[in-house]
């Protein structure tokens, strides 16, 4: 199983959204190095959900549901499907991954505008644990 970072900007596709809708495609995504990171991605996969933007925290976590499948809107991009599981306590914001030394060193804080980052199985428990989830 991988472990990934997923960012939305709130006002686009905020988190209560997500879990309104239970599953939704991860669509929109149109970085190449992004897209070839969600091409990566298998059912199962977790992957934490990010407000961009103002907010700039982790809120919640995601599962894969469907792996990757072509955009029909533009075929060179395409989409995974995740399935909501579950909110952190309380948000680990941009703020808090930059100032620990654990996860300084993450793919999402070294290359800030990527919208779909890998994150190590540590990391992923170790945010977990800075949410008020275990891990």
């Amino acid at each position: 199983m991988a472990h990934w970072i997923l960012k939305s900007e709130p006002d686009v596709y905020p988190w209560d959204q997500m879990v309104r809708d239970g599953i939704t495609p991860w669509d929109g995504v149109r970085n190449y190095q992004a897209r070839n990171f969600m091409k990566q991605m298998a059912v199962g996969d977790l992957a934490f959900f990010y407000h961009s933007g103002a907010q700039r925290c982790i809120v919640g976590w995601v599962s894969v549901f469907r792996p990757y499948y072509p955009d029909v809107q533009d075929p060179s991009f395409g989409n995974v499907d995740v399935q909501v599981v579950a909110a952190l306590p309380r948000p680990v914001t941009l703020a808090m991954l930059k100032a620990d030394p654990i996860l300084s060193t993450i793919a999402m804080v070294k290359q800030s505008r990527l919208s779909v980052s890998p994150l190590r199985e540590a990391d992923f428990h170790h945010i977990q644990h800075l949410g008020g989830a275990g891990g």
